[in-house]
């Protein structure tokens, strides 16, 4: 099943690339390497505001997270052009802004990392990733990813 097909059985719609809002491109290529910046979380086309461990809850930031990995796959598709050329989501870096007691970063994260190997499958989805707590984030967003992926030659 083709990566476009994948999607749309979940029901999924892929934006286009968001304009950058500050002194960065939304992705570099690098020989078989893609580099997505970092997206923050959206919600009704607004930056996704909260802190986890105060206003938010660890299943309300895996839907941000979720939501950041549909983004993501909209840049990656603008970067390579077709989906189906990726041939493995390297690394994911999620930074989620907490408080100092929160510690389900990584639960959050599985939002975006579970959403992708659905998408990608294991072969493919599977990937490296970290997952940090920070104390901000821009524009007071919950949480940014940023993503490696390779593409075929």
């Amino acid at each position: 099943m083709s990566i476009a097909a994948r999607l749309k059985a979940l029901g999924i719609e892929l934006p286009p690339v968001a304009i950058p809002a500050a002194a960065y491109v939304p992705f570099v290529q690098t020989g078989r390497l893609v580099f997505l910046s970092g997206h923050i979380a959206k919600k009704d086309g607004k930056p996704w505001v909260g802190q986890l461990g105060l206003t938010m809850t660890t299943e309300e930031g895996k839907a941000a997270a979720r939501a950041v990995a549909i983004d993501l796959m909209g840049t990656l598709k603008a970067a390579c052009g077709d989906l189906d050329r990726v041939t493995r989501i390297v690394k994911v870096m999620s930074l989620v802004n907490s408080t100092s007691s929160f510690t389900e970063q990584h639960l959050v994260t599985n939002g975006c990392s579970e959403l992708l190997g659905e998408v990608f499958g294991p072969q493919v989805g599977a990937h490296a990733r970290s997952a940090f707590g920070v104390a901000q984030i821009p524009l007071g967003a919950c949480v940014e990813i940023e993503l490696i992926a390779e593409i075929e030659g």
